[in-house]
């Protein structure tokens, strides 16, 4: 990771952390660097989400890519997955998306993409921070060469066309439920549903620029295991605020997590041979009943760091086809090269209908150890991390749990946090290992 740019963009309180002056320079850089590299005016494609600073950092990074002479298009609210298939499907040289995700509205963020579709490479990055910090100049761009603003509302609508495409089956009969979290899927996910035939129930679709993720969303999903039950619904799917996650409720209002989701879709590829590798890629967050479900329908997996990052870069090294973390961003490579949260939503869609069987039941193999994880601030994630005495904590609650559970210390890739991780038989057991070791960090002075 740079010194901005964390495991997904550059993210932090808007105009505190990340600035108008910061979007520019961004804007400034990319605009001259990608026309200056490929010896011609470059094209940039925008999207963001429904947060109020998300209209200042679209103008501002408008401004600098046009100052520089780049044109830049305009989707407007859309989601993350859908910058990134325009980018590689329409012939951009590379895209931008604003959005802090799953963050509150206050926060927000700039997350690069190149021309293929994924997440910028570290090289360009540690390019556009130099710029940042001053250590680069860049001309402005001048007479006939300064740039323009198109309006690209028709990306997000060929997006919408390729979601519809994607599914096999007519949803006609089903009654689904939405909760687009006041976020990018607002615009889209709905759509995506009638198009498909499906008797769909939104819930959180009036976005103010202040209540994106606020109580509500994948972060809150009770919400949505309550509005299934109580509406009789054959399942439910919750997303964040870029929409590059999805979790799922099943009938019963039982939450589906990413795990879920790739045991259901794991074995479902597998059973029609197309599960290369047989394999799925997991990341060390997932749970141990994940890996107990596939070990029985004999599947493998590869366990990646933290991140959608790592797991698509396994899948690129590999060939994996399918991978994803317990948080609900799952990678199809075939279709996609981030995590699609729609997506993700019409490939469960697919399972049940294709099997004519229940969520609950297709979901009824993964059985979870309990699990709980506490996010503690601090000053410095690496000195927290690093402390002797927390690593001997640590040790020392993985002697004990041996192998009737496991023990995950790590440090946030966008926030000023220390993940605490405890799984084993009871939650009881858990919360007391995990208080253990924060109780630790605190008494070595690393909480902020």
């Amino acid at each position: 990771m740079g010194k901005y740019f964390g495991t997904d963009g550059f993210r932090g309180e808007a105009n505190i952390d990340l600035t108008y002056d910061h979007a520019v320079k961004i804007g400034r850089y990319l605009g001259w660097y990608y026309g200056k590299r490929l010896n011609k005016k470059a094209k940039v494609v925008i999207g963001k989400d429904t947060r109020r600073s998300s209209y200042m950092f679209e103008y501002a990074l408008c401004a600098g890519l046009t100052a520089s002479g780049a044109d830049a298009y305009i989707m407007h609210v859309t989601t993350t997955p859908s910058v990134s298939y325009i980018a590689r499907t329409d012939d951009f040289d590379c895209g931008i998306m604003i959005s802090a995700s799953h963050n509150p509205f206050y926060d927000n963020g700039i997350k690069l993409i190149n021309s293929a579709g994924e997440k910028m490479d570290e090289e360009t990055i540690l390019k556009v921070e130099d710029y940042l910090d001053g250590k680069t100049e860049v001309p402005l761009a001048e007479r006939e060469e300064i740039g323009r603003t198109v309006d690209y509302v028709a990306g997000r609508n060929r997006y919408i066309g390729y979601l519809i495409s994607m599914s096999k089956y007519s949803f006609k009969g089903k009654k689904v439920g939405l909760d687009v979290a006041n976020g990018a899927a607002w615009s889209i996910a709905k759509s995506v549903f009638d198009a498909l035939g499906a008797k769909t129930y939104v819930m959180n679709d009036e976005p103010d620029g202040f209540n994106i993720n606020t109580n509500c969303g994948s972060t809150h999903i009770e919400h949505l295991q309550k509005f299934v039950v109580e509406n009789g619904l054959d399942i439910g799917f919750a997303y964040d605020g870029d929409a590059d996650r999805c979790l799922g409720v099943d009938e019963k209002g039982s939450i589906i997590t990413g795990d879920h989701t790739l045991y259901i879709y794991g074995l479902y590829m597998k059973e029609r041979g197309k599960l290369l590798n047989n394999k799925v890629v997991t990341t060390v967050m997932s749970n141990f009943g994940l890996y107990k479900a596939l070990d029985k329908v004999g599947i493998e997996y590869d366990k990646t760091k933290v991140g959608d990052k790592y797991v698509y870069e396994n899948m690129v090294q590999t060939g994996n086809r399918l991978g994803g973390e317990q948080s609900g961003h799952t990678i199809f490579l075939k279709y996609e090269t981030t995590g699609d949260g729609i997506l993700t939503s019409l490939k469960l869609m697919e399972v049940m209908l294709a099997k004519e069987k229940p969520m609950s039941e297709l979901a009824a193999p993964v059985v979870f150890y309990p699990q709980v994880l506490k996010n503690v601030r601090v000053k410095s994630k690496p000195d927290a991390q690093n402390d002797p005495d927390v690593q001997a904590a640590v040790q020392k609650v993985a002697e004990e749990l041996g192998e009737n559970g496991r023990i995950l210390v790590r440090e946030s890739g966008t926030e000023p946090v220390i993940r605490v991780m405890v799984e084993a038989d009871t939650d009881e057991i858990c919360e007391k290992y995990v208080d253990y070791v924060i109780e630790v960090i605190g008494k070595k002075g690393h909480f902020a």
